[in-house]
């Protein structure tokens, strides 16, 4: 097997997501930490890798492929001995393909980075109100992809519950899952908290984003 070498730093969630799916596929690779926050992504020898300059970036055999969610994609379709994480059957794949794009419109653009770039670009502390309203949003979008389902995309654990623990995990430090309000979220993360990889792929990471973030002293605007 060509050697794998996944590009990026611990506390970013997309690189989080691919390194669940690495674990779950137990599939053997080397880290390599870029430090975004001293924009080593945007070193002449990186930006040759991925001129989009973003983490995670995965290398195979001399291949560079970016963005989380087509790593994780291809991690499975390549290296998977089943098709559990990403199914083939087509209406199973579109709604794992949904909550990706969900996760990374809705989730992390809308509700993460909004906050993150103007926090890390320029220290802007006071985060506006519908930027809490947007986390909550998810949270409820959440809770209801869940009824009656142990994990995000239905009965099993797909790429989709990587994606998305990646960046909800990371939503809590600016917002906890209420727990009595979202019962079904909270459930949900004791489940992926009890798979074996989990605190070294995801755990360990959320908490230095967790503790990047309370450097700020951020707070919400009431209006």
């Amino acid at each position: 097997m060509p050697k794998l070498i996944l590009y990026g730093l611990e506390a970013s969630p997309p690189v989080r997501a691919a390194k669940l799916t690495l674990a779950a596929l137990d599939v053997p690779y080397e880290f390599v930490e870029v430090n975004t926050l001293a924009k080593e992504n945007f070193s002449e020898e990186f930006l040759k890798k991925n001129p989009q300059h973003t983490v995670p970036t995965l290398e195979d055999d001399g291949h560079f492929i970016w963005d989380s969610h087509a790593i994780i994609a291809y991690l499975v379709s390549k290296y998977g001995k089943t098709d559990s994480l990403y199914p083939k059957d087509l209406l199973q794949r579109a709604v794992v393909d949904q909550r990706l794009h969900f996760e990374s419109g809705v989730i992390f653009a809308n509700a993460l980075r909004s906050i993150t770039k103007p926090l890390f670009a320029g220290q802007q502390t006071t985060i506006p109100k519908e930027r809490y309203d947007a986390i909550i949003e998810v949270y409820d979008f959440l809770e209801t992809f869940l009824a009656g389902n142990d994990y995000v995309a239905g009965s099993q654990l797909t790429i989709a519950d990587f994606s998305i623990i990646s960046t909800v995990s990371s939503l809590e430090a600016f917002v906890k899952v209420d727990t009595s309000k979202y019962p079904r979220i909270a459930a949900w993360i004791k489940r992926l908290q009890k798979l074996p990889y989990y605190e070294e792929a995801n755990g360990n990471g959320a908490r230095i984003f967790e503790s990047i973030i309370r450097k700020y002293n951020i707070t919400f605007a009431s209006k």
